[in-house]
């Protein structure tokens, strides 16, 4: 899973980073410190919770001036890099080390900048059954991690040199690849400098709004990852998941879907046989059907080639009981052209992740 979350995001920041106007090209680093707390979303993780953990967040960004059209409706937002590490002051939970690319948007006359950041990040003392066997938090290494700054942001107050302040919110989880999976999300103040290279800025480019109409587009979508149960060492399986659903054009932004998934989940089939023989009071039948069908309504927001889609579903074919008949989808899709496209969303019931999926899709 890491590596092909790793070259995902490579390739988003690449598609970001090489559409470049060269004559109408700024830059700026950026470095904040922070002190928080890890919310206590779970009481699994209390002991976990011991000290306030600190860290560095590390930020290159390129800015944008309306060389291409959808940049002027996002308020010219920047494309970056995010660098965030964070000492949790536990040893039981160890430290991490995240990499991410993240847009920065501007609000109330671009004193505000709102960072949303995705990436990968390295645990340094995860759990293990013999060493560190209290660290229910972080089952693998390597984690999906997701993070938001909001800040007052002051830029060029001194020769390029500026001033940054506000709150982050970052999350580490590795969804439920492998066990335990409790996740940690850790709510922290921060406070830096950032500094431009060209002190004096571009003119933004104002273009003449286009009204995008389309018909009903059609869409096919296969997912595919590996995921494991709660249940520590009860192995790692392969799930694939078939969806379809219409999508309908209200915007340049936005579209509204509906649709319908059925989900092979693989794990469940030695879930359901666990819970039948260790569990006889909850009357699961050791052949019930761990398949599930699923009917959906979301949102997509697109940012150039790239969009944000939110979808909530309900399971209308549900023979097991696994964490409720709900589910929601966050993810991210990358267009190839004007049909296909490729996607990395996460799937959970509420709170709790099920499975990272990876999927390609075609839009008719």
């Amino acid at each position: 899973m890491s590596l092909r979350v790793f070259l995902l995001i490579l390739c988003f920041t690449r598609i970001c980073f090489g559409q470049n106007d060269e004559q109408r090209t700024n830059y700026s680093f950026d470095a904040s410190a922070f002190y928080g707390s890890i919310i206590l979303h779970n009481a699994d993780i209390s002991h976990l919770i011991t000290e306030h953990p600190v860290g560095l967040i590390l930020g290159f960004n390129r800015k944008t001036y309306g060389s291409e059209d959808w940049q002027q409706g996002y308020n010219y937002p920047d494309l970056g890099a995010s660098f965030v590490f964070q000492r949790s002051n536990n040893p039981t939970l160890g430290d991490n080390l995240g990499v991410y690319g993240h847009f920065n948007f501007y609000f109330l006359k671009r004193n505000v900048q709102l960072r949303i950041g995705q990436g990968i990040s390295y645990a340094t003392n995860p759990y293990d059954r013999v060493t560190n066997f209290r660290n229910n938090a972080y089952g693998s290494r390597i984690l999906s991690s997701t993070f938001l700054m909001l800040n007052y942001q002051k830029e060029n107050i001194l020769e390029g040199l500026g001033f940054k302040a506000g709150i982050s919110l970052v999350h580490y989880s590795n969804a439920n690849v492998r066990a335990p999976n409790t996740s940690t999300n850790t709510l922290a103040f921060n406070a830096g400098l950032t500094y431009t290279l060209k002190q004096e800025e571009p003119d933004y480019t104002v273009r003449e709004k286009k009204k995008i109409t389309e018909t009903f587009k059609y869409n096919l979508v296969f997912r595919s990852g590996v995921n494991e149960s709660d249940i520590i060492g009860s192995g790692q399986f392969p799930f694939y998941i078939f969806s379809a659903y219409a999508d309908k054009r209200l915007s340049r932004k936005s579209a509204v879907q509906v649709g319908t998934d059925m989900f092979f989940s693989n794990f469940l089939k030695g879930l359901i046989r666990f819970q039948s023989v260790s569990f006889p009071e909850n009357n699961v039948a050791a052949n019930a059907d761990f398949k599930r069908v699923g009917l959906f309504v979301g949102h997509e927001l697109f940012i150039n080639k790239l969009s944000i889609i939110s979808q909530l579903g309900y399971y209308v074919y549900y023979p097991f009981d696994f964490e409720g008949r709900i589910y929601n989808r966050m993810g991210v899709k990358k267009y190839f052209g004007n049909t296909w496209y490729g996607v990395v969303s996460l799937k959970s019931h509420g709170a709790a992740a099920e499975a990272v999926e990876f999927g390609i899709g075609i839009r008719l």
